[in-house]
Order: C-alpha cells, then sequence, then structure tokens
C-alpha cells in the first residue's frame, strides 16, 4: 500500500466527470483502493474519492463513526419544507436509522433522493485543506454500487450518513461541496470554529 498525492481545489482533475470502471474485481482496482485507504486513513479523512487522487475513476471509499454520526446528525439546520419530503416506508427507516458505517467502498455508486427535505451542515474536505462550510444537502438517499468482490452494495442512508455520500459522489462529477454552498459568507477556516468551539461557554 502508499501514500498517495491529493489533488487540491483547482486542479482539472477535480472538474472532470470520472470514468466507469469496466471491472470492480480487476487487480489494478484492489490495489488503487488499497492506496486509497491507506491514504486517506493518513490524512485523517472520513472519505475519498478516485480522483482526489488523480485517478479519473468512479471509486469512493468511507466511513461513518457511530458518535460523530449523532453529533453531526443533531446539528443540522433543517432548510427545507417538511412538505416536499418523499415519503419513505417502515424498512427505509429501518434501515437509515442508526449509528455509524463500517468501512465501503463503493464502485460506479449511483445515488436516488428518498427525502428531498434540505438541512445545512458543515463540510471539510482533504482536497480543499483549512476550510469548511455550510452546504445543504438532502436529507435521505439510497446508494448502491458494488463492492471489490463484483457484489452489489445497496443502503438507504439519512444525516451525517446520507451527507458523507452525497460528498464522495459529488467529487465522481466533478463537484466540490463550495459550488454547492448558497452562503459564501459561512465559508471559514477551520481554524476559526475551532477557536469558536473552544471558547463557546459550557453547557449546563
Amino acid at each position: 500500500m502508499a501514500v498517495l498525492d491529493i489533488a487540491r481545489m483547482g486542479n482539472p482533475i477535480l472538474r472532470r466527470r470520472a470514468g466507469d470502471v469496466p471491472d470492480p474485481r480487476a487487480p489494478e482496482i484492489r490495489r488503487l483502493v488499497s492506496d486509497m485507504l491507506e491514504t486517506m486513513e493518513y490524512a485523517g479523512g472520513t472519505g475519498l474519492a478516485a480522483p482526489q487522487v488523480h485517478v479519473p475513476l468512479r471509486i469512493v471509499v468511507f466511513f461513518v463513526e457511530a458518535e460523530r454520526a449523532a453529533r453531526e446528525s443533531a446539528g443540522e439546520a433543517d432548510d427545507g419544507d417538511p412538505g416536499e419530503a418523499d415519503e419513505m416506508s417502515d424498512d427505509m427507516v429501518d434501515d437509515i436509522v442508526g449509528g455509524g458505517v463500517p468501512l465501503t467502498v463503493l464502485i460506479n455508486p449511483e445515488i436516488a433522493v428518498l427525502d428531498a427535505t434540505v438541512s445545512l451542515g458543515v463540510e471539510s474536505c482533504l482536497s480543499v485543506p483549512g476550510l469548511a462550510g455550510e452546504v445543504p444537502r438532502v436529507a435521505a438517499v439510497r446508494y448502491r454500487g458494488h463492492a471489490l468482490d463484483g457484489s452489489l452494495v445497496e443502503r438507504t442512508a439519512r444525516g451525517f450518513h446520507a451527507r458523507v455520500v452525497q460528498h464522495e459522489v459529488d467529487h465522481l462529477d466533478g463537484i466540490l461541496y463550495p459550488q454547492r454552498m448558497t452562503d459564501l459568507s459561512r465559508l471559514t477556516f477551520t481554524s476559526e470554529l475551532e477557536r469558536v468551539r473552544r471558547h463557546a461557554p459550557a453547557e449546563v
């Protein structure tokens, strides 16, 4: 495995639509995914897309820690009209209400919106180092793709889980999170966010 160089905002590869992977089981895809996982861990990221390591293929890797999922989802501000939400069946709700998501590899992923209610949440990106911004995302999605063994991965996701998936799949279409922002005054340095958190009054 190897730690790969991460492309930063401004690199043309981050503006291109990535190409489909013909065979998810190919040895070179397995090697690439291993390097992506090593790179993501080294950089301290939650997710990584192949274009971020200069490979224009439709591959993403990510994981969601249960504690962070609960914290991030609770902090999101609802900006949508509840009447816009798509109806979800009980089995969908059971599938998306939960904690973390294990390390996931998605090859040629597809996303469908299940709940169009929009909420704002703070996002950062390994390709936009040192910055974070409030990004509107839909509340729930169904996603599907293939694993390294060619098997189908299909899940529904809400809250932070859904946000992570949307963020990573955006990379495959040449979109960085600042392009999704509706208020660029909410783009800030992560060091400033941390300073504000440190000086915020303690909750009692």
